[in-house]
C-alpha cells in the first residue's frame, strides 16, 4: 500500500511541477504580459493568455455583429512544424447544434478545432490546403493562420456560413497587430 502511494507521489511530481509556472511562464520560463507588435508579422506572444483574450474577444465582437453562434479557438506555437500549441476557446452563443430526427447535430468545438488543426498541418486557412484532406480534417473554411517571428497564430471559428466563419477569423487575427 505504501509503494502505490509512493508511485503517485512521484508521478504527481513529474507532472504537475513542470506545469506551475502557469501559462504565463511562456519563454525561458519568464514571466511577462501583453504582446510584442512585430512589423509584417502577426503579434508575437509575450503572454499568450493576455493575447488570446484578445483575438477571443475580437471574434466574438465580430461573431455577434454578423448575428453568428458558435465556437471561437486561438492558438499559437513555435516554430515551422506544431509539435506544441497552446490554445483556448470562447463560447460566443452556442457550443453545438443539438441532434433532431434529421440531424445527426454538430459539435462545433471539434469542428473549429479540426479547422485549427488542418491549419496548422499546411499553415494555409482551413480549406485551402492544397493537398488531400487527412482523415480528422473537415476541409471546411474558417481559420485563419498567421507567420509571427517565432511562429504561428491561428484563430478558428465553427457555428455560422463559411465565408461568415473565415470572416470572424480574420477579425480575430486581425486584433493582434492592432492591439484592440
Amino acid at each position: 500500500m505504501k509503494l502505490a502511494a509512493l508511485s503517485t507521489s512521484i508521478l504527481i511530481v513529474l507532472f504537475v511541477v513542470p506545469f506551475a509556472g502557469g501559462r504565463e511562464a511562456f519563454r525561458d520560463g519568464a514571466s511577462y504580459s501583453g504582446f510584442v507588435k512585430t512589423a509584417g508579422t502577426a503579434a508575437e506572444p509575450e503572454s499568450f493568455g493576455k493575447a488570446a483574450d484578445l483575438v477571443l474577444s475580437a471574434m466574438k465582437s465580430r461573431a455577434a455583429k454578423l448575428g453568428v453562434t458558435g465556437v471561437a479557438v486561438v492558438a499559437y506555437f513555435e516554430g515551422e512544424d506544431s509539435q506544441a500549441w497552446q490554445s483556448k476557446i470562447i463560447v460566443a452563443g452556442k457550443r453545438k447544434d443539438l441532434p433532431t430526427a434529421k440531424d445527426p447535430g454538430a459539435n462545433l468545438l471539434a469542428i473549429a478545432y479540426a479547422k485549427a488543426a488542418e491549419a496548422a498541418d499546411s499553415l494555409k486557412p482551413s480549406g485551402s490546403a492544397g493537398r488531400p484532406l487527412m482523415v480528422g480534417e473537415t476541409g471546411w473554411a474558417g481559420s485563419d493562420i498567421r507567420k509571427a517571428d517565432k511562429g504561428y497564430w491561428i484563430a478558428a471559428f465553427s457555428g455560422g456560413k463559411s465565408e461568415d466563419d473565415v470572416d470572424i477569423s480574420n477579425h480575430g487575427l486581425d486584433s493582434l497587430s492592432k492591439g484592440e
